[in-house]
């Protein structure tokens, strides 16, 4: 049982769980525009968000502490460094217009960790933070894989992407709730500057314009409309529900599992009708 608990930490702590969810987000995509992607795109975002978030969550940890450091970090800085390793074998397979979108989004997850501007990151700028991650999330579930497929881009692709920033702003603000404990005053989050309630209303309202979105597209998809209505319900039940004294796993497990159970959804839907 210990060994089982080391091992879903390890699996929550090292990113698996939230790279599974990007990845889980990229499929919504590829169904919803029945889009023909090369396999090793899903290799590079699954290993890219791995890299990415280890290196934001434990950078400024591992430079403060580098003698010190537990052994469970450590393991996470050694399996970081394998998984930086297969990423770069993904990207010599990526094509130099997937490159060039990837790349944008690459540089402002590097920018949210790394200051570039009077010591701070993109990280310490006053409510930014929740934006920038859902932009970058955003983007590489909505338009990297477009690009992959070498498609344009059209009116319908902007409403996805500002769908998928809506739901991604969404699923962090149980984080922020949870985080107001710990976060300094300084960051400026949105529960610390309008509240836990209002903070909860503004992600419900977000949600609702998702779903108000879908109507201003030219193309529909009857099955990606029934799995967007049921996962906005079913992330504003959970965002209703979060509070500064969560479980432990109640964010970091179960809000995360959305998009894995928004992408299981939409292929049951699928093969159904």
């Amino acid at each position: 049982m210990n060994l089982l608990k080391r091992l879903f930490r390890f699996y929550i702590n090292s990113s698996i769980h939230v790279a599974l969810a990007v990845v889980a987000l990229v499929g919504v995509t590829v169904m919803e525009y029945d889009l023909a992607i090369p396999y090793y795109l899903l290799g590079f975002v699954f290993f890219g968000t791995i890299t990415g978030y280890n290196f934001v969550k434990y950078a400024e940890v591992a430079g403060l502490q580098h003698r010190n450091l537990t052994d469970s970090l450590k393991t996470i800085q050694v399996f970081s460094f394998f998984c930086f390793g297969i990423l770069l074998f993904f990207l010599f397979h990526l094509s130099v217009h997937t490159l060039v979108m990837v790349g944008v989004f690459a540089m402002l997850t590097f920018f949210y960790a790394v200051p570039f501007l009077k010591h701070k990151n993109l990280r310490t700028f006053s409510g930014l933070k929740i934006f920038i991650v859902a932009v970058v999330w955003a983007g590489v579930t909505v338009f990297v894989p477009l690009a992959a497929s070498k498609v344009e881009l059209t009116t319908d692709d902007w409403l996805t992407f500002v769908q998928r920033f809506f739901i991604v702003v969404a699923l962090i603000l149980p984080f922020e709730i949870r985080d107001l404990r710990y976060d300094v005053t300084a960051l400026k989050t949105l529960p610390q500057q309008i509240g836990i309630r209002k903070t909860k209303l503004f992600g419900v309202v977000l949600l609702m314009l998702c779903i108000l979105v879908e109507g201003f597209k030219d193309v529909l998809s009857s099955n990606y409309l029934y799995s967007l209505l049921f996962v906005c319900l079913l992330i504003g039940v959970l965002l209703i529900a979060s509070k500064k004294k969560q479980t432990r796993y109640f964010a970091s497990f179960w809000v995360e599992s959305v998009p894995i159970f928004w992408w299981g959804l939409f292929v049951v839907l699928e093969s159904l009708f």
